[in-house]
């Protein structure tokens, strides 16, 4: 699939294993390398900041979304090529579903579950057919994988749909899953439940 945006999803927060923040740079500096422009969050704080800056510092494309309630000073990036305000949370969900080509979820906490499982949703309801990639390094998702796995076993999730977001454990893999991404859905189940 060709691509040239990704929107990157992240927490705005470091954690605890600087692995984390290293990971998030490398995959800022991979973007760079390829061309590729950034859609996120906004903020000049954790792994999302973490990627943006790289991108920044390299001469990258970087555009946030941000609702217009955070912080300017405290929260907010001042230097990145675009930055686009929004009023709500879902504003700024809905607005990256539609800007970005693809969409990658690196380490984070509840914003970055509500965004990863949104844009799953959509997807899986055929909104949109765009990659999805989790990131899962160092084990950080192992856990939810595991809960996705229960899903389809217990018959809450299709197998059409569990394939709909691909996993990777390298920043390289992440690419690779975008470049050889094929939407999985199955397009007679779309027809029963569409009109």
């Amino acid at each position: 699939m060709k691509y040239k945006s990704i929107a990157l999803f992240c927490g705005s927060a470091t954690g605890h294993n600087p692995v984390y923040v290293e990971q998030a740079r490398a995959f800022g500096q991979q973007m760079v390398d390829k061309g590729l422009t950034l859609y996120y969050g906004g903020g000049s704080i954790g792994l999302m900041w973490a990627a943006a800056e790289v991108m920044m510092q390299n001469g990258g494309t970087v555009i946030g979304v941000a609702p217009d309630f955070f912080t300017r000073n405290h929260v907010l990036a001042e230097n990145i090529t675009k930055m686009i305000f929004v009023k709500t949370m879902s504003e700024r969900k809905q607005l990256l579903e539609q800007e970005a080509d693809a969409f990658v979820a690196l380490p984070g906490g509840y914003g970055t579950m509500d965004e990863l499982f949104e844009i799953l949703t959509d997807s899986q309801l055929g909104m949109h057919t765009k990659p999805i990639v989790l990131y899962n390094h160092n084990g950080f998702y192992d856990h939810l994988i595991a809960q996705i796995e229960r899903f389809s076993e217990e018959g809450f999730l299709r197998p059409f749909h569990r394939n709909l977001m691909l996993v990777a454990t390298t920043t390289d893999e992440i690419f690779h899953c975008l470049d050889q991404y094929e939407n999985t859905n199955d397009q007679d189940w779309l027809k029963k439940i569409r009109h």
